[in-house]
């Protein structure tokens, strides 16, 4: 039986937040440690389904992983990896499991990997993947929804990709780390995300520099060692709980975050009259009540602009505020799945092209709907904190890729959401 999310008006959140580790962050470095070949330990995992479906393909290949969920350990022994295929029956569930293609073929000269599934927001495709590995030397065949890759020896090269891809970049570097010589990648994505699976590799006994930048230089190594890694703070999460605090009116202090990764978060809440203050303790969020939540335009970039995976969430405050919006999606072109959902609630938004034009109302009302992907599902959830009436979301699977416990987190601020049986 799937479950769903009943959800009735909460009125202000109020509280404070803990964020946990960051989703996009822990899935490449669980793939990294095929790299290791020996025991690696990763502490401030969080409790998500796409985490234990990348734990379930790293299994399928003959690795051993114990996972204290209590504690958000992971302890990964990849010593005796007997496989170097990638099955459809893990792949297809979780996008990132691609990521296992770079450190396979650098290890063990092969691999064959499924072509990837995750949530369905538009075409990701793997080109840029393939065409840095074929720069470092691998000789690469389709056949039959597989993708395989061989190489005797791995050389180090110049990739220039034709688009900041996060996967690309991760895929690349991973396996330039046993690639002989220097690898140059440039115009490669610059998020947060990958500077920690380079620390992640650093801290193994890669030479990986300038991750944050636009150019990643790796000089490649003979092998690398266990380590033991702690998880950057998940951005996203932390950008979904700021909009929780300002679409409920409530005031939200969140810790175990790092400023710096929510910057444009930050500068567009502030935009819409949401006071935000940095302090040691964390980061506050609040609306005052003598001001108005006002419209504001957002265009979604590869990082430091607009996530993409904030874009959902947005809308959904931007639903409430007064003024128009418009709200421009440029990284993937079906990522406006929720705007069919929001107007079930009563949001007045329009389609054009790769923009939406909000019209502000004064309050949503509550409907039946079903989030359709991970963000989607999000930014229902807060649409519902605010509305008229109960909301009925199903198709919760989808929020529990990307959220531990997205209910019982927004309970302990006074929500009132119950999770419940479907049919």
């Amino acid at each position: 039986m799937a479950e769903k999310f009943i959800i009735e008006p909460s009125g202000a959140l109020k509280g404070a937040i803990e964020i946990g580790g960051a989703k996009n962050a822990v899935l490449p470095i669980l793939a990294a440690t095929i790299l290791t070949g020996e025991i690696c330990t990763i502490q401030n995992v969080p409790h998500l389904s796409d985490v234990n479906y990348m734990c379930c393909l790293l299994e399928s290949l003959g690795v051993k992983s114990t996972w204290d969920t209590s504690n958000g350990i992971i302890t990964v022994d990849t010593t005796r990896i007997n496989s170097r295929e990638a099955a459809y029956e893990w792949v297809g569930k979780l996008r990132a499991s691609f990521l296992v293609i770079g450190p396979l073929l650098a290890r063990f000269g092969c691999a064959k990997v499924s072509l990837p599934g995750g949530c369905a927001i538009g075409a990701r495709p793997i080109d840029l993947h393939l065409k840095g590995l074929a720069a470092l030397g691998a000789e690469i065949e389709h056949s039959h929804g597989y993708v395989s890759v061989a190489a005797k020896k791995l050389t180090g090269a110049k990739v220039y990709l034709d688009f900041p891809s996060v996967g690309a970049t991760e895929n690349i570097m991973m396996a330039a780390t046993f690639a002989e010589g220097q690898t140059i990648v440039e115009n490669c994505a610059v998020e947060p995300e990958i500077v920690d699976l380079a620390n992640f590799l650093n801290a193994s006994g890669a030479e990986i520099r300038g991750a944050g930048t636009d150019t990643i230089k790796i000089t490649g190594v003979k092998s690398l060692r266990g380590t033991d890694h702690s998880i950057i703070p998940d951005r996203i999460e932390a950008g979904t709980f700021m909009v929780a605090a300002a679409i409920t009116r409530g005031d939200i202090l969140l810790t175990n975050i790092m400023a710096d990764h929510v910057k444009p978060v930050i500068a567009k809440l502030k935009e819409a009259q949401i006071a935000v203050e940095e302090s040691e303790a964390g980061i506050r969020v609040w609306h005052e009540p003598s001001m108005d939540i006002i419209a504001a335009d957002i265009k979604t970039l590869p990082y430091p602009g607009f996530p993409t995976d904030m874009q959902a969430q947005f809308m959904a405050l931007m639903a409430v505020a007064n003024g128009t919006s418009v709200i421009t999606e440029t990284v993937f072109e079906n990522r406006f799945m929720q705007v069919g959902e929001l107007k079930r609630m009563g949001a007045d938004i329009k389609i054009e092209s790769r923009s939406a034009v909000v019209e502000g109302i004064q309050q949503l009302a509550g409907a039946q709907v079903t989030a359709s992907d991970l963000r989607a599902g999000a930014a229902l959830t807060l649409a519902a904190l605010c509305a008229d009436g109960v909301t009925e979301i199903s198709s919760i699977h989808h929020i529990e890729r990307g959220y531990q416990r997205l209910d019982l987190q927004l309970n302990k601020l006074g929500a009132k959401i119950r999770r419940v049986e479907g049919e």
